[in-house]
């Protein structure tokens, strides 16, 4: 049996719905790093925090523009500088 599979149907982040397509057409019209790619496509912003697509898309990445695994950047995390108590965002005085 011969399967086509369509890049158009494969999901690689299923959090942003973001598809083998989009990420293919991203690295082709010149997004070549992989912070680059999680701003323009939200890959690794939905709720699994890029526990799955971060790296299906550092793979496809690196095959694509012939980086090793290794040469493909991985955003790294930003947390806060500083704690922030959650009453500054919620307007509560006390």
């Amino acid at each position: 049996m011969n399967v086509s599979m369509d890049p158009r149907k494969i999901i690689v982040c299923r959090c942003e719905n973001v598809t083998l397509a989009d990420v293919l057409n991203a690295i082709d019209s010149g997004l070549d790093n992989l912070e680059v790619l999680k701003r323009k496509l939200r890959i690794g912003m939905g709720q699994c925090q890029g526990q799955t697509c971060l790296l299906l898309v550092a793979g496809i990445l690196a095959r694509k523009t012939g980086k090793s695994f290794d040469e493909v950047l991985i955003p790294r995390n930003r947390p806060p500088v500083s704690p922030v108590k959650i009453k500054y965002f919620t307007g509560d005085k006390g």
